[in-house]
């Protein structure tokens, strides 16, 4: 068997449907009296949501799916004026990992880490986002560059 034929076997395994006759076989044509009559039960459309959700909860996608839109619905759950000054940059583990402003921004976001995992978790219960980490601005570094000198660095520089 073919790896086309294969994977189309497992496509309609996965997601049902008739199986595929084999060469040499014939198929009797037999009428199934349940279910093939107009107006009969089950045969009423169903919505597309409803078949996206399930769709997306079978191949596992509710979480990443949930994730993707805390990360862009953070001005509705933090309000504007926080989400001027901070941005999520991702989740892992079950963290979200916000980058501020400034330092003062991070602090007082830490303050009110409860209320914005109380807004995430009714919002996004899906998310899984267990806690929050706030990370101050990038630091410039000293490391590497043309002025770079090896030893203890800049520490005692700024005082």
């Amino acid at each position: 068997m073919s790896e086309a034929a294969r994977t189309y076997q497992h496509f309609r395994e996965i997601f049902g449907g008739e199986p595929r006759i084999r060469p040499g076989r014939v198929r009797s044509r037999t009428r199934d009296a349940a279910g093939s009559e107009p107006f009969s039960p089950g045969r009423d459309p169903k919505p597309l949501g409803a078949t996206i959700d399930a769709l997306t909860a079978q191949l596992g996608w509710t979480a990443p799916l949930s994730q993707h839109e805390l990360l862009a619905t953070w001005p509705e759950i933090a309000g504007e004026e926080i989400a001027l000054h901070s941005e999520p940059i991702a989740i892992e583990g079950g963290v979200l990992q916000v980058r501020c402003e400034s330092t003062a921004w991070a602090t007082q976001l830490r303050m009110m880490r409860s209320d914005l995992l109380r807004a995430i978790a009714e919002r996004h219960p899906q998310a899984g986002v267990d806690t929050i980490r706030f990370q101050g601005p990038d630091a410039p570094t000293w490391k590497r560059g043309p002025r770079s000198v090896p030893g203890r660095g800049p520490r005692d520089t700024y005082g």
